[in-house]
């Protein structure tokens, strides 16, 4: 009797430890994998902080309800196919992508795992998207607007620096956005009365060939994505040389870049997350219309232009949107 009695009390608490196991699992549902990738020198690119940060306000938290799977390649393109590939090996739910390279890597690498893209100049220029408003596929994601933007950038560049006549367009010669930005740069420059020398590089044995040309006086228009890390090289290049520059983000002039105008990093991300968001919860990308940037800003770096001898117009300082002093 106490042999049977001690049997059932030892199968019932198997049972009840299954129970509250099953219950647990059933409450705890499995966080969804969110693989990124870019071209970034580091995991903690301010888009994917942006991306972090968004989902944290929508109410994903992350080891809860999300983890990230974070693949960079540190300015090479010729990595972006294997990390895409590894992303789409490994399972991940969700791809978020950085830049064109980056972005059409991914689409090459599944037709089927949701795609959200950040930093793309134009989407349709660079073969990624067909129409913006109903994207189809797997594709959806926010663009940077560099065709857009890039002539009001020159516009900036020759007010604060009046004297300058030529400016270098060095930029990666497989970027199509970056060709297309080119395009209507050059159509500025001529209404500017400035010399536009666009200068594609493929190597950064190019690239540093490309810069020995550079003169004094000359100004610099370095491209969106950081591919081959051209902006920075520009930067140092502009710091060193005590040359203008206008960046494309904010992020350049916080580390000594004369003056930026366009899309915030972070915000891109924190803009990105909602798109996530949406297809977490069970929408299909290709349903969700790309967006462009909801936040250009202008950036200003008094220090630097006080370096190069540059008085800011009173409109600059008045339309800005960081001042750095």
């Amino acid at each position: 009797m106490r042999a049977r009695t001690r049997a059932r009390c030892t199968a019932l608490g198997v049972a009840l430890i299954f129970l509250s196991v099953m219950a647990h699992a059933q409450q705890a549902p499995r966080p969804h994998r969110i693989g990124v990738l870019n071209e970034a020198w580091a995991a903690n690119h301010p888009t994917v902080e942006g991306l972090r940060a968004g989902l944290r306000e929508l109410g994903f938290e992350e080891g809860r309800d999300v983890v990230f799977d974070i693949r960079f390649t540190q300015g090479k393109p010729e990595a972006t196919r294997g990390a895409a590939e590894a992303l789409v090996k490994d399972g991940v739910d969700l791809i978020v992508t950085s830049n064109e390279a980056a972005t059409q890597a991914a689409k090459n690498a599944t037709k089927t795992i949701p795609i959200v893209f950040t930093l793309v100049g134009d989407p349709v220029m660079a073969g990624i998207l067909r129409v913006i408003a109903k994207p189809g596929a797997n594709l959806t994601g926010v663009s940077s607007l560099t065709s857009d933007l890039v002539a009001k950038r020159l516009e900036i560049l020759k007010t604060l620096a009046p004297q300058v006549r030529r400016v270098w367009a060095i930029h990666h010669g497989d970027d199509p956005s970056s060709i297309e930005a080119i395009r209507r740069a050059e159509a500025a420059a001529k209404q500017l009365n400035v010399e536009l020398i666009a200068r594609p590089v493929y190597t950064p044995e190019q690239l540093a060939y490309a810069i020995k040309s550079i003169k004094p006086g000359d100004a610099l228009l370095p491209p969106d994505v950081g591919t081959l890390d051209i902006p920075a090289v520009l930067l140092e290049l502009a710091t060193a040389s005590r040359l203008p520059a206008v960046f494309a983000t904010s992020l350049w002039v916080g580390h000594g870049g004369l003056a930026s105008y366009g899309p915030d990093y972070h915000a891109q991300g924190v803009q990105a997350a909602r798109l996530v968001a949406k297809i977490l919860r069970g929408a299909r990308a290709g349903d969700l219309p790309a967006e462009g940037a909801d936040r250009i800003d202008l950036a200003v770096n008094l220090k630097t232009a006080g370096a190069l001898g540059l008085p800011v117009p009173r409109k600059i300082m008045l339309r800005a949107d960081m001042i750095r002093r």
